[in-house]
């Protein structure tokens, strides 16, 4: 699994990070910290302050996810994290 730890842009609607074809296709879990902690996800940095959404997807869907937020104008900034 990868998870991409993506900032959002300011004033960016979140339901805009991703579009309704690559959430269908790729099965991606976008969750607020509070909601990944609450599903077993540790060790999750202090946004400090900024609006942030973890996205959870298979290893095989990582590319398409990562073109995507690279053209998303709802992202500021985004890190791609391997979990076993």
């Amino acid at each position: 699994m990868v998870v991409f730890e993506v900032y959002l842009a300011p004033d960016a609607d979140p339901g805009r990070i991703l579009g309704p074809e690559t959430l269908r296709e790729t099965k991606a879990q976008i969750m607020t910290l509070d909601e990944a902690r609450k599903v077993g996800f540790a060790g999750i940095p202090d946004p400090q302050g900024k609006e942030v959404r973890l996205i959870a997807v298979a290893k095989r869907d990582a590319s398409w996810i990562h073109r995507a937020l690279e053209t998303s104008d709802a992202v500021a900034l985004f890190r791609a994290h391997e979990v076993d």
